[in-house]
């Protein structure tokens, strides 16, 4: 019945200090350092520009890097012939002024010129509300998921599911901060997507640990969650890595645009599967769940031996 015999939870403690020592640099990190944050939160220019023809997005960010705008963000809108292109906040330029040079540097470079169609300044005001929105869409997703697991289990598995999802979520918001990341709207819908992958392989994981605790009677707590970890390898790891190709492939083939979405992605599927195996599974065995917590209660008036 069991193909593989992996001591995941022998090994647990090896586990927790590994993550512990992440979840420190992270949090000194966000503390510290904090998240480079994207023009989305902090405000800036939106320029849009029109082509003629296809615009090459390749040349426009290399133009525009050289120019010294390096945090510009150059993206089709609507069609390959228009452009958006997003820039932070000048208090020394004007955003009249700032249209004016970028579109006099993206022009001395290409063949056909651009035609500006509109500019807008986003205020940082702007920036805080979404920066307030995503927090609160991050509180209320983990409330969720409190309720849920322990409505469909039991309420040590809900705090083993937040402990880990939460260690995901953290752990990959100190990647961007230790390495400099820009943190924009695409990131965080790559955090909430997170959110929900390292949910649902917690959840398998759970499911079959609760039916092995009333199939495995003679097995002890430890012997049972091992077991069941080891039954969905195969499959944390087959759909992990599906997803990891495809991830791969937005991160080399997607464009500039969800770089970072594809990088927040990348490193959370990671972790996401490490901590459904070294952190959730060993979360419920450290707060004592037991097989007496996961007993189908017998129905008033009715024997032990299932006779009325």
């Amino acid at each position: 019945m069991f193909k593989n015999n992996i001591n995941f939870i022998g090994n647990r403690n090896i586990a927790l200090i590994f993550s512990g020592v992440l979840m420190l640099i992270s949090i000194g990190s966000l503390a510290i350092r904090g998240l480079p944050m994207g023009i989305d939160f902090t405000g800036g220019t939106l320029i849009e520009v029109g082509y003629q023809q296809t615009a090459d997005l390749t040349v426009l960010r290399s133009t525009l890097d050289s120019a010294g705008y390096t945090d510009a963000t150059v993206q089709n809108f609507g069609t390959a012939k228009d452009v958006l292109i997003r820039l932070r906040s000048d208090d020394k330029v004007s955003s009249v002024d700032l249209s004016a040079k970028v579109l006099e540097a993206i022009n001395a470079t290409t063949k056909e010129p651009a035609s500006v169609r509109r500019v807008e300044f986003v205020g940082p005001q702007v920036g805080d509300d979404l920066a307030e929105d995503g927090f609160l869409a991050l509180l209320y997703s983990t409330i969720c998921i409190l309720i849920y697991v322990a409505w469909r289990f039991e309420w040590k598995f809900s705090m083993g599911a937040v402990i880990a999802t939460f260690h995901d979520v953290i752990v990959t918001l100190g990647l961007f901060s230790v390495l400099g990341l820009e943190f924009d709207l695409t990131v965080l819908a790559a955090i909430l997507a997170l959110i929900g992958y390292s949910l649902n392989d917690t959840i398998v994981v759970y499911d079959r640990i609760r039916e092995n605790f009333r199939l495995l009677r003679n097995k002890s707590t430890e012997e049972v969650i091992n077991l069941s970890v080891n039954v969905t390898l195969s499959r944390t790891i087959m759909t992990s890595f599906t997803v990891f190709l495809v991830l791969v492939s937005l991160f080399f083939l997607g464009g500039e645009v969800i770089h970072n979405f594809s990088i927040a992605l990348l490193f959370g599927v990671v972790f996401g599967t490490y901590s459904s195996i070294f952190i959730a599974s060993p979360m419920v065995l450290l707060l004592g769940i037991s097989a007496e917590d996961l007993m189908i209660p017998v129905k008033e008036g009715a024997e032990l031996d299932g006779r009325p």
